[in-house]
């Protein structure tokens, strides 16, 4: 964080704890709010490492995870949620968060296993073979340690406010990077929170993640379409400053956001071009794209294969065919 923007974060009584991650994100920024209630935003995922740098890092500013009155979740993957259930207890905290966490972090653990069904059964469909298949499964199994249960006892809902004594932060709902990401607007400051739904330096990959509430046979959605119409919605905002989920703030939205948009149109293209010489799975045009890394990372890759074929679908560009179990996808002729 550079000075203008530390001074800006405490100035409104906000200060950014960069807590570590075992993932390639690396560390994830929980916000604690020196007001009343003192809150905090995210928890960092659940490892001894993230809890000892934790209370380090609120024991710097006087405090205490005891002291810790409000936790605010801003969205579902592990890595902000992770240390919610002992934050909970130990503290006692209010735990705030979207209506539709609250079944979810009820069990975090069968919530999850839940999602890895629902993936495995896109990375078939979509051409990931079986036997890579099985090991991410197993490896997404393994990762469900950072994450953690806990209970929601304040359901948020798009448009509700939450006050507290010096500022009023109002709830925005943004799916896309997942179906649970909350922005949260303080509009005197024009300050936003942001979570996860816009990054300074990497791009919010728009996971292909099942809609809460259903089971792992539910339909696909089109997280990329939904991930655009968020970023639209944030673009239009009056936004002076952004405090996100990891990396630096951001001072300038409309820029960046206009970036992003262009990002997946140019990227819309390139896939469009590698329709030329006949049908591909999602899986096929993903090793294209990235090689290796479409092993290594199969389901990001995949995922974003899936939100630009979605977004030339919608425009009448691509077909999806469906030879039985494998999904197939070709470019419209003209004529």
């Amino acid at each position: 964080m550079t000075s203008s923007e530390a001074a800006t974060a405490e100035q409104a009584g906000i200060r950014r704890l960069a807590i570590p991650t075992p993932f390639l994100v690396g560390r994830v920024n929980c916000y604690l709010i020196e007001d009343e209630p003192l809150t905090l935003i995210d928890t960092g995922p659940n490892s001894g490492k993230s809890l000892d740098e934790l209370e380090r890092a609120l024991a710097a500013h006087g405090h205490r995870v005891e002291d810790l009155e409000l936790i605010i979740l801003t969205h579902q993957h592990m890595d902000h949620v992770g240390l919610l259930e002992i934050l909970a207890r130990r503290s006692g905290a209010e735990v705030a968060a979207l209506h539709s966490l609250r079944e979810y972090l009820a069990d975090f653990s069968c919530s999850a296993a839940t999602d890895d069904e629902f993936a495995q059964t896109i990375m078939r469909r979509h051409g990931v073979p079986e036997d890579l298949t099985t090991v991410l499964g197993s490896l997404g199994a393994a990762f469900r340690a950072f994450g953690s249960s806990g209970p929601v006892s304040r359901s948020l809902r798009d448009g509700d406010e939450l006050p507290l004594r010096d500022r009023t932060l109002r709830i925005l709902h943004r799916p896309g990077h997942s179906p649970s990401d909350t922005i949260f607007w303080d509009e005197a400051r024009r300050m936003l929170i942001g979570g996860d739904h816009l990054l300074a330096l990497i791009s919010s990959n728009p996971l292909i993640s099942r809609p809460l509430g259903e089971g792992s046979d539910s339909p696909r959605p089109h997280a990329l379409i939904r991930y655009i119409e968020s970023l639209r919605a944030t673009r239009e905002m009056p936004i002076e400053i952004v405090l996100p989920g990891h990396g630096a703030a951001i001072h300038d939205h409309v820029t960046l956001i206009d970036d992003r948009l262009g990002m997946h149109d140019r990227r819309a293209r390139k896939m469009l071009g590698m329709l030329d010489s006949g049908p591909l799975t999602a899986y096929e045009i993903a090793l294209r794209t990235w090689g290796n890394v479409a092993v290594t990372q199969a389901y990001l890759t995949l995922s974003e294969v899936l939100g630009h074929m979605d977004l030339l679908v919608a425009e009448g560009r691509v077909m999806e065919r469906e030879d039985g179990h494998l999904s197939r996808f070709e470019a419209v002729r003209e004529g």
